[in-house]
């Protein structure tokens, strides 16, 4: 196991750092607002489970992983059994990765393991699981030896996003501003109307148009390695597919909507993810794209029906509660989330997507 370095001391709360940063030099973009904020939130405490602010996919059941392990064996199975890399981007508390690592062994796929994290708390939650997994402060340090085979379920949304909404006299980037310790958004310098996909720039005003600079970074640095390299990458995400108009950014305590501009730093701040527009970054790069796809048909398409029969009869005293995760990520979550898939060059199509 590869052990991050020391993390700086988070001891001064984070609404007065932000204060006085404003303060001093002025109004922050929502972008810079929501980077500081979910450092800070992710790098002091586990938000995930009934405790904490909210659930993914890989918590509520063993199936999610299983399945997911299962799209990447039988990938590399069809690629012909390269030696690849595992990457996770993300990974929580590393239960996707203890669930896909087992079912990948079972199909004859044990690859080391690499984890992009930050959070020194959820690094020490996934080393319980997956203790030989290599830590990542960000993709560039991971191999370029190998094939990539890479999983970010719930990781795109947490990135930082830009907001332009649209005053009475033409789009402003949206910042952030504060008096005291009370935050609230602005409309901050203007930006020209060309910076906007064209059907969007006459929307009215009040309208807001989100980018995510960071998310489409992380795609194309990612994609340029697979190009070069070999290998897939699957992102599992709530969002759509844009650019649209809408104001999407979201907070989340005790599983349950918050403010976004109160107490910056203790609670999730999220946003919808672009799907078309990441998957497009990654297309005129070389890669092949694939999807979006549901995820309710993307976990059917992969078999989670039978698994789920399998694991109540294998369990009967069980079988409600199994039956009550399906439907959760099948129904409930199943349109959504959705999920896109890139390929190298000469890589086998994934399969759930058609």
């Amino acid at each position: 196991m590869t052990d991050p370095a020391p993390y700086p001391n988070l001891e001064t709360p984070l609404p007065d750092r932000l204060a006085r940063a404003i303060t001093l030099a002025g109004p922050i973009s929502i972008a810079q607002y929501m980077a500081a904020a979910n450092a800070h939130y992710y790098a002091t405490r586990d938000p995930l489970g009934a405790g904490g602010d909210f659930t993914t996919s890989p918590e509520i059941s063993q199936m999610f992983g299983e399945l997911i392990g299962l799209w990447c064996a039988d990938l590399w199975d069809r690629a012909g059994r390269p030696d690849v890399a595992w990457v996770e981007l993300g990974p929580g508390r590393g239960t996707l990765a203890a669930d896909a690592l087992r079912a990948m062994g079972k199909a004859g796929l044990a690859p080391p393991v690499h984890f992009v994290e930050t959070s020194p708390t959820l690094r020490k939650a996934q080393a319980e699981r997956v203790p030989d997994a290599t830590w990542h402060d960000s993709v560039a340090t991971l191999p370029t030896d190998l094939p990539l085979i890479v999983i970010a379920n719930e990781f795109f949304d947490a990135l930082p996003i830009r907001q332009l909404v649209r005053t009475i006299g033409g789009w402003h980037e949206r910042y952030v501003a504060c008096q005291d310790i009370l935050f609230l958004p602005i409309a901050g310098r203007q930006v020209p109307d060309t910076v906007l996909p064209e059907p969007l720039r006459d929307a009215p005003p009040g309208s807001i148009v989100e980018t995510s600079p960071a998310s489409v970074g992380i795609m194309r640095d990612l994609t340029t390695r697979i190009v070069a390299q070999g290998g897939a990458f699957l992102a599992i995400d709530y969002g759509y597919e844009g650019p649209a108009i809408g104001d999407t950014l979201q907070a989340m305590r005790a599983h349950k909507f918050a403010n976004p501009f109160e107490a910056p730093g203790d609670h999730d701040l999220t946003a919808h993810v672009d799907f078309a527009t990441l998957l497009a970054a990654a297309i005129t790069l070389g890669a092949g794209g694939h999807g979006p796809a549901d995820q309710g048909a993307f976990l059917t398409r992969l078999g989670i029906a039978p698994r789920a029969a399998t694991l109540a009869t294998a369990t009967p005293d069980r079988a409600t509660a199994i039956a009550a995760d399906r439907d959760r990520l099948v129904e409930t979550m199943g349109t959504l989330f959705k999920a896109i898939a890139i390929t190298a060059p000469g890589w086998p199509d994934p399969e759930g997507f058609a």
